[in-house]
């Protein structure tokens, strides 16, 4: 406890009003707007609402979900701070991590002075990713490391497996069936659905293979959800808010949005020169500003058609279908 006060590690962040930094208020908005990404646009979350027997219970289930959350969170928190305090006390240990991952950074043909010069230049976010691994192979007793490998891959594979299946299934029913197949029957309907499910998990393994070397994976996978979560979230709450805006509305708000969240994605990577039109604000904000965007751009849209024309329009069902 004493060393994770002495180096923040219990710290909530800096209160100030300074999004261009991973102050306490940008966790607060990314974390609000991702988890209402999940909740409410995540086909791995809304499947399981089809689950239920009744909406009552669909609804039950979410704040159950939510009540569980933050607990476990501060459970993962707890863990990580641990093994923080304990590699600080025994710095062999974390000797131990840097020079197993300036080994897998440098050639094959690398001297031992080579990988400790290395080493020595690592920084945390270098090889935070590596401490846990580390302890579950150098101190948990072998029964217990089965144990843990087994719950970490049942973890991993459930998980997988419904973000496969839902990727398929979002390709198979909004995609393939209405644009290029309307009225497939079943059985090539599951022969689709197999072949987008291998499709999706081979693009999986790809993905994860480009990542390795990755600093982060978690930072990645925050930074990678923030992006393509934003534009889904900005439409989903236009139609669910705006029951007047039109498919052309949201399509423009939509395009605009885009191409904010790109601009605030690649921006930061321009030259020197270019400094100037560089995104200022923290990455975890892509999500908050693109969704945003999306959602009151569509509202202006939809109210400036509105005053034109002198009188509110009716929403047309196709826009709420294609959402929905």
């Amino acid at each position: 406890v004493e060393i994770g006060q002495h180096d923040h590690k219990f710290s909530l962040g800096g209160f100030a009003p300074d999004f261009t930094q991973s102050t306490f208020w940008v966790v607060l908005l990314y974390g609000f707007f991702i988890n209402l990404n999940n909740f409410g646009v995540d086909q791995n979350y809304v499947q399981r609402y089809h689950t239920a027997t009744s909406a009552r219970q669909a609804a039950k289930s979410i704040w159950l979900c939510v009540q569980v959350y933050l607990p476990a969170s501060l459970l993962f928190f707890v863990i990580g701070s641990a093994l923080y305090a304990y590699y600080q006390v025994h710095p062999e240990l974390i000797e131990a991590v840097k020079l197993k991952v300036a080994a897998e950074r440098l050639p094959l043909s690398a001297t031992a002075a080579q990988v400790a010069q290395a080493a020595a230049q690592l920084q945390p976010a270098d090889y935070g990713d590596k401490v846990m691994p580390h302890f579950i192979v150098t101190k948990v007793p072998p029964g217990f490391v089965g144990l843990l490998v087994s719950a970490i891959l049942s973890a991993a594979m459930s998980t997988i497996s419904s973000g496969m299946n839902a990727s398929a299934t979002v390709f198979t029913a909004d995609i393939y069936e209405r644009y290029f197949r309307p009225g497939l029957d079943m059985r090539k309907t599951l022969r689709v659905l197999h072949i987008g499910t291998v499709v999706v998990g081979l693009l999986g393994m790809g993905t994860g293979i480009a990542m390795i070397g990755v600093k982060s994976v978690l930072d990645v996978w925050w930074e990678l959800s923030g992006i393509f979560a934003a534009g889904m979230l900005g439409l989903f709450l236009l139609a669910v808010v705006s029951r007047q805006t039109r498919n052309h509305e949201a399509l423009l708000a939509t395009m605009i949005g885009v191409l904010v969240i790109l601009w605030m994605t690649f921006s930061p990577s321009l030259p020197a020169s270019l400094a100037m039109f560089r995104n200022p604000l923290h990455k975890s904000m892509i999500i908050v500003v693109g969704t945003l965007t999306i959602f009151l751009l569509g509202l202006l849209l939809t109210r400036f058609r509105q005053r034109r024309a002198g009188a509110p329009a009716t929403a047309p069902a196709a826009f709420k279908q294609t959402v929905y």
